[in-house]
């Protein structure tokens, strides 16, 4: 699992030094945002690196597109609910189970969006439950705008301010944080399962 995730993140660290990066930069947060495993931060920090002076430019970059993406994510839980995911529930005998979770999702629907806006949990569960849920479409854009726009300026903040030792520490500790989302998102699972 390692080795797969090394690999997509040492593709996506290979386009940050493209000429059309900023057009990458901007993919890889939409789909990020709805179904692509490794967060833009991967591209963010060597851009930033590389071009101390576009740090907030790129920062918008990845803000505007992840949010757009979100949007993705939200029709597909909205739009393909039905056709694959009420399935999937029905037969793992979980229908009861995901109610107390969309009933969990209506009441906190808007701080779970915000908080994986911001977080390394997956941004992408959010969006899809936020559709499946019905979360209404304006807080849920404001949440994930906000969210994002912290998230994102938060890490050109870091780079911009204490330069290469990020992209350092990520290298070297690359299966550590992996394995940490891993559990996280586990464990995210697993409470939301609880509720």
């Amino acid at each position: 699992m390692f080795a797969l995730l090394r690999n997509i993140y040492d593709r996506t660290l290979r386009l940050s030094g493209h000429r059309h990066a900023e057009w990458a930069l901007a993919g890889v947060s939409f789909t990020e945002s709805s179904f692509f495993p490794v967060p833009p931060d991967v591209m963010l920090v060597p851009m930033i690196l590389a071009a101390r002076a576009k740090a907030w430019r790129y920062a918008l970059i990845c803000t505007l597109a992840s949010v757009l993406g979100a949007l993705l994510g939200y029709a597909i839980g909205q739009v393909f609910w039905e056709a694959i995911g009420q399935p999937i529930v029905a037969f793992y005998n979980g229908s009861a189970a995901f109610d107390r979770f969309t009933h969990f999702y209506d009441d906190w629907g808007i701080w779970i969006v915000l908080a994986a806006a911001i977080s390394f949990l997956p941004f992408k569960v959010a969006t899809i439950a936020s559709g499946v849920s019905g979360l209404a479409l304006a807080p849920f854009l404001l949440a994930s705008l906000v969210g994002r726009g912290i998230r994102f300026f938060g890490v050109a903040a870091l780079v911009y301010y204490f330069g290469p030792n990020i992209q350092k520490f990520i290298d070297r500790y690359f299966n550590i944080l992996s394995l940490t989302f891993v559990v996280l998102l586990l464990l995210g699972f697993l409470w939301l399962g609880s509720v």
